[in-house]
């Protein structure tokens, strides 16, 4: 037990299943709001005794979360009320940017705004040493994606319709392989290469943290995959409509190819919507898709990279696997998502899935952003943009016009 309370990874998936749990029981409030279309709208946020009452409640988990691990693992900080207060204000700050309808209409997402936000203030006031001491950005990441598997429901997908998940399949494998050849042939680190094939080939943001969870990777290389995620999103979501339409593709395939290849969920809805409602639910179908595989990646990516280490520091000798090791190494957060997934999609009654999703939505999208506010504050922006000499976007964008193609290829033969 005790080896279990000091390993951040057990901890996260400890609160993580606490908190879904808690909500099935009906343990959960009303979730904020925070889409806003005018400064009347804006201010409106702040009347609704709900919305209000949501904050407080978001806020009360964090400290709850931070304060409790930080027990267990027998950490003292005084300080650590004060640093959760003020990255939470600022994760608050990121939503409410990202809830401005013109801003939202183009999938900017909070992500980008959260890690803009920590690497600002850091640039321009630097980090002091009591909130650098209290941050647990990787605590709030895992357990973040354990609540993300209460959002992964087998059911709706297979509703849906199995091609989707077939191209999912299809295009994850080539599209990552792909993407980790092109990276190591460009010499990118193993690290990055890894966060960049999950990236470009699953779902984004998403698959990245997975990933840098499942190899316990640095935070400033996942702030920049995020970073080049969200900025090449950004002219695919407008550019492949256009093609789409110009090339004459059906709605099914137009929508498949969307949403097998934009890496953002938001900037996948905006682009679907660009192309029709019909266009729209198939470009939504692939990408819950391939967000099912997350899980799966993540055990793969984590076995990969333990076998990956262990022929580097044998020197290529012949060695027994020991699984032993494998399971010590193994990241145990994910093993809280399958589970959410699972206890969601088989023993939840729909009712209840229905009555929580926006709830427990919400909670992992705080969590999300209190990291990513986290890492930013973490990141030199100095060391950012020299990062790798440009190599490692070289190879994300070169992978990502391989996907475009292939996704291209298996929407329209599966789809036809």
């Amino acid at each position: 037990m005790k080896k279990i309370l000091n390993n951040e990874d057990w901890l996260a998936f400890l609160a993580g299943i606490l908190i879904i749990l808690l909500a099935w029981a009906g343990l959960f409030f009303q979730s904020p709001k925070f889409n806003w279309t005018d400064s009347e709208s804006f201010l409106k946020l702040f009347t609704l005794s709900t919305n209000l009452a949501g904050i407080a409640g978001l806020l009360l988990i964090l400290v709850t979360a931070g304060v409790l691990t930080n027990f267990l693992r027998k950490k003292k900080s005084s300080l650590l009320l004060l640093t959760i207060l003020v990255v939470f204000s600022l994760g608050l700050l990121s939503q409410w940017i990202s809830g401005y309808k013109p801003i939202r209409t183009y999938g900017f997402e909070y992500v980008i705004f959260a890690l803009l936000s920590g690497i600002f203030i850091r640039s321009v006031f630097g980090l002091p040493k009591w909130i650098e001491e209290n941050l647990h950005s990787e605590f709030f990441i895992k357990t973040g994606l354990v609540i993300l598997g209460s959002g992964v429901i087998f059911g709706d997908i297979m509703k849906a319709g199995s091609l989707g998940l077939i191209q999912a399949v299809i295009v994850v494998l080539a599209v990552w392989f792909f993407a980790f050849w092109i990276s190591k042939k460009l010499k990118v680190d193993d690290e990055m290469a890894m966060m960049l094939s999950s990236a470009v080939s699953i779902c984004g943001v998403s698959a990245a943290i997975a990933t840098a969870g499942a190899i316990k990777g640095d935070g400033k290389k996942l702030s920049y995959v995020v970073s080049l995620v969200l900025i090449v999103a950004l002219p695919m979501l407008v550019l492949l409509p256009l093609a789409a339409k110009y090339m004459g593709l059906s709605p099914a395939q137009a929508g498949a190819w969307v949403g097998g290849t934009i890496d953002t969920s938001g900037a996948v809805v905006a682009s679907g919507t660009l192309l029709g409602d019909e266009a729209l639910k198939f470009s939504t179908i692939v990408k819950f898709s391939q967000n099912v595989l997350i899980g799966f990646a993540a055990v793969a990516i984590s076995v990969f990279w333990i076998f990956r280490g262990r022929k580097t520091a044998q020197k290529g000798q012949d060695e027994k696997v020991n699984f032993g090791i494998i399971w010590e190494r193994f990241p145990k957060f994910v093993l809280g998502f399958l589970a959410a997934s699972l206890i969601f999609s088989f023993l939840v009654r729909p009712e209840a899935v229905a009555a929580t999703k926006d709830y427990l939505k919400t909670v992992q999208t705080s969590f999300f952003a209190f990291a990513f506010v986290g890492i930013g504050l973490e990141t030199d922006l100095s060391v950012l943009l020299k990062t790798g000499n440009g190599r490692p976007a070289w190879a994300f964008i070169i992978a990502q016009f391989f996907n475009i193609l292939f996704t291209l290829l298996v929407a329209y033969f599966l789809f036809g």
